[in-house]
């Protein structure tokens, strides 16, 4: 699915797969106001791929800068 400026749409299953976390986890971010998220007209969350392969980027990148030991 794309939005009507040609962003593609995506579900939360594959928000969740990009994460590697439970679509009930991505849900949730999004009830909490941490990603944002659309309704269809039928009321499924969907999320902008723009904005999801950012936070996902500043996810990734805030985690190389801070290794674990």
């Amino acid at each position: 699915m794309t939005t009507s400026t040609g962003g593609r749409l995506l579900t939360p299953g594959e928000v969740a797969a990009l994460f590697r976390v439970d679509p009930k986890t991505v849900t949730r971010w999004a009830t909490a106001g941490r990603i944002g998220s659309i309704r269809t007209p039928g009321g499924h969350r969907r999320f902008r791929e723009a904005e999801v392969n950012q936070l996902l980027s500043e996810l990734t990148t805030d985690a190389s800068a801070h290794p674990r030991n």
